[in-house]
């Protein structure tokens, strides 16, 4: 299969070759790159997994820095199922989730509602260039948002910004190239292969759970506590649910789109679907995918 040639990419301001350590003061930072891309977009498929996540599968290293009354920032917080656990486990105090548009934000409201969280208050936002004023939250966090952003390291400082002194910023995110699995399908080698060029493509970095402690410290972070977490697929109702949705996401996501557009046949993405089929159908299916974790203290 050939992979489709991206042309006219600008390099993000989060490669490898150009991050630098930068002050550690706490200024407020602007992006310089071109805005870059959401990969996936949000399509049912997309949303499917994203609503699966919960604060204890997605955010259990936060948990134990959470206290009540606390006031939290929730960095690109999707359909919101992190963000009204997150509320809950803080409650009193106050949430305020932030989506790049109103319409993504929506997601997060109807949540919310549905689930009568009423401590979350709801803003759109750039992380690159949050407007909230400094020192203004206790905690401030993002899953699975800095492996899209252009300027990671910007990103961390601008979160960095309007967390309290002595707060905390927490991000979790995944990191493509240590997804591992059985049975060792090529359709799986070449779907990795050409998500990593488009989300490259896009500005981001796929690979960004390795990267989170070293844009932690360009950011200037002096105390950072990073880990790592997993998720694994690996029972019948977890593989049909994993493998299904990827099935669906090659063919009618943001993704999909994108690799069309960029030159990658249909017929191509039918087969990389007709893999994930095939690995979901496996009774020795196994998945795992890998996350960097980090707490750097403000």
């Amino acid at each position: 299969m050939g992979f489709p040639a991206y042309g006219n990419v600008v390099p993000y301001a989060g490669s490898d070759a150009l991050w630098s350590p930068q002050s550690s003061g706490r200024v407020a930072t602007t992006m310089t790159s071109a805005p870059n891309v959401y990969t996936h977009g949000h399509h049912e498929s997309v949303l499917r997994s994203h609503r699966w996540r919960t604060a204890e599968n997605s955010a259990a290293y936060l948990l134990p820095h959470l206290a009540p009354g606390a006031s939290l920032l929730d960095v690109g917080c999707g359909p919101g199922t992190i963000t009204v656990d997150l509320a809950a486990q803080v409650a009193p105090g106050r949430v305020t989730a932030v989506e790049i548009t109103g319409e993504a934000l929506r997601l997060a409201r109807a949540e919310a509602a549905a689930r009568g969280q009423d401590n979350i208050d709801f803003a759109v936002a750039d992380v690159h260039s949050l407007d909230f004023p400094d020192d203004t939250f206790d905690v401030v966090h993002a899953h699975q948002v800095l492996q899209h952003v252009a300027d990671p390291v910007g990103a961390l400082r601008e979160m960095r910004r309007v967390c309290r002194p002595g707060g905390i910023v927490a991000a979790r995110d995944s990191d493509y190239s240590a997804f591992t699995w059985f049975p060792l399908l090529p359709e799986l080698d070449e779907w990795r292969t050409l998500y990593q060029r488009a989300a490259r493509a896009n500005g981001g970095e796929p690979d960004a759970g390795r990267r989170l402690l070293s844009w932690a410290r360009a950011a200037g972070f002096g105390e950072v506590t990073a880990t790592a977490g997993t998720w694994c697929f690996a029972t019948p109702e977890d593989r049909r649910w994993w493998g299904g949705m990827w099935a669906a996401r090659i063919l009618q996501s943001d993704l999909a789109r994108q690799l069309v557009g960029a030159g990658t046949p249909e017929d191509d993405l039918r087969r990389l679907s007709a893999g994930w089929q095939r690995w979901a159908a496996a009774p020795d299916g196994w998945l795992a995918i890998l996350h960097g974790e980090i707490i750097c203290r403000a």
